[in-house]
């Protein structure tokens, strides 16, 4: 403890900040598991279920585009612990007895849960900017990375509880104990966190909040497609397919989703050093285009293994593996670039627009996840999925080739 106390004041505010992103991601991964399994449960179909999440992801657009202005006005402090405390509304709602949790109730707590991820995720990412000095981009790089890798590490362990207190305690008991852990975190952010922490000196205009640079809109478009590329068969098809055609139980489910995102999580804090950061290579388009190709190539010998019924489980297991190590790669240099992109001066709203765009990429590709399933199965997703990671590759070939953010 008195170790913890000696850290310079920008170390101990980005640990508070990471510790309160896990909290946050730990109970949105658990939520997302649960919504999908016990409305599965219930004989929702996969479309229906897919519906569930649309409020979640508009609202979460429009909060990453304005919450970057908010960040800028009141500081991300304040905007990190509002996104904390429309979580615990969302969690509360989802308490209503069985008779009221109806499709429109359910969206609705979707929908606060949203405003509450991207509120929450923006300020996390913009504070990082602010905490590490302009010209140590290296270090930029590692700290984005760990943050980011370390979230998805949490929420791959939080779809494993989702399942598992779903199958333990059932719905109701299972948002309760997430709410109060919840809870006694955002007590603890209100009291710990640091004033002010990114606010503008300059009052931000509502204006300038699609007055881009050029390298950010270029890698928002590409983000929107590479997104949309995993939610088409992660967000209910790959979770449905699993208990409908190898008959999986809740908690088996959860499982095989945790340990992938986990993976996928430690991936991404290790980014780093998988692309070159001990010989001193720091990350531009060239990579992101890079990286794009083999995780495009891993998606159409998914799709060509289930189409031609090549051992199906196995292929799908072992391609899946393949994929999450090439998605977290890319995932984590789209995550650096945009920060590293941003200007000192407007980074909550250089990263607000950006994730508006990720935001846009999830709702395609979980409203295509569940009609595509339903229509022609995951084969058909995963073909689709290639599709806007070849486009994102594509797109990505117009960024800057050298690492400077301006």
């Amino acid at each position: 403890m008195n170790a913890l106390l000696k850290l310079p004041s920008n170390i101990k505010q980005y640990l508070l900040i990471t510790a309160n992103y896990w909290a946050f991601t730990l109970t949105d991964g658990a939520l997302r598991m649960l919504v999908v399994l016990y409305f599965y449960q219930l004989g929702y179909s996969p479309l229906q279920i897919a519906m569930l999440f649309i409020f979640y992801e508009i609202f979460g657009m429009v909060t990453n585009l304005v919450g970057g202005w908010l960040g800028a006005t009141m500081g991300l402090n304040n905007t990190m612990n509002i996104g904390l405390a429309l979580q615990l509304i969302a969690l509360s709602m989802l308490l209503a007895s069985p008779q009221m949790l109806s499709v429109f109730w359910v969206m609705a707590a979707q929908a606060i849960s949203g405003i509450a991820k991207d509120l929450n995720k923006m300020s996390a990412k913009s504070a990082i900017k602010l905490l590490v000095p302009t010209n140590a981009q290296s270090t930029l790089y590692q700290w984005v990375a760990l943050l980011t890798g370390s979230k998805n590490t949490l929420k791959g362990i939080g779809f494993f509880l989702g399942g598992l207190l779903l199958s333990l305690y059932g719905f109701q008991m299972a948002i309760l104990i997430m709410l109060m852990t919840l809870l006694a975190v955002w007590l603890s952010s209100l009291w710990l966190l640091k004033k002010d922490l990114g606010k503008s000196k300059a009052k931000p205009k509502f204006k300038h909040l699609f007055a881009k640079k050029p390298a950010i809109n270029i890698l928002a478009a590409a983000r929107l497609f590479l997104f949309a590329a995993r939610d088409i068969w992660f967000v209910v098809a790959l979770p449905v397919y699993l208990s409908q055609s190898f008959g999986w139980s809740h908690s088996t489910v959860g499982a095989f989703l945790a340990l992938w995102v986990i993976g996928y999580g430690g991936i991404q804090a290790i980014t780093p050093q998988l692309t070159g950061k001990k010989q001193n290579q720091i990350p531009d388009g060239r990579s992101v285009f890079k990286w794009a190709l083999p995780l495009a190539a891993t998606t159409i010998l998914i799709a060509a293994a289930l189409h031609f019924n090549i051992l199906p489980i196995y292929s799908l297991i072992i391609g899946l593996t393949l994929f999450g190590v090439f998605f977290a790669i890319n995932s984590s240099l789209h995550s650096y670039l945009i920060v590293s992109y941003a200007s000192q001066q407007s980074v909550s709203m250089d990263v607000g627009f950006y994730y508006m765009a990720n935001a846009f990429g999830r709702l395609l590709g979980t409203l295509l996840s569940g009609w595509v399933f339903q229509h022609s199965g995951l084969e058909a997703c995963l073909w689709v999925s290639a599709t806007f990671i070849t486009t994102a590759a594509i797109i990505s070939t117009a960024l800057p080739t050298n690492t400077s953010p301006n």
